[in-house]
């Protein structure tokens, strides 16, 4: 039960799971082109660009979790939905 109210609680805003995740895209990327030109320009670069890698990594994260569990909610919502409909059938037979 635990597990199932978890997956429903992080799955309930979808949109603001798809925002959160295009903005730890975003940071992810800014952090990528910042090791880059790190090793273009300036080595000291690279070290924002480490730590702008690894937040952007975090908050897609959770972002993509928001999304993964919002579809697997609808899904164990389905199951609940023919199981309950294979109890009824059951019971008129």
């Amino acid at each position: 039960m635990f597990l199932r109210n978890l997956v429903y609680r992080l799955g309930s805003d979808p949109k603001k799971s798809w925002t959160t995740f295009k903005l730890g895209l975003l940071i992810f990327v800014i952090g990528a082109a910042l090791i880059l030109l790190g090793t273009q320009y300036s080595p000291l670069l690279q070290l924002p660009g480490l730590i702008a890698l690894a937040v952007g990594l975090i908050i897609a994260a959770k972002g993509y979790l928001g999304i993964f569990s919002n579809r697997f909610a609808k899904t164990l919502e389905r199951l609940d939905a023919a199981s309950t409909l294979n109890s009824k059938n059951k019971h008129r037979d």
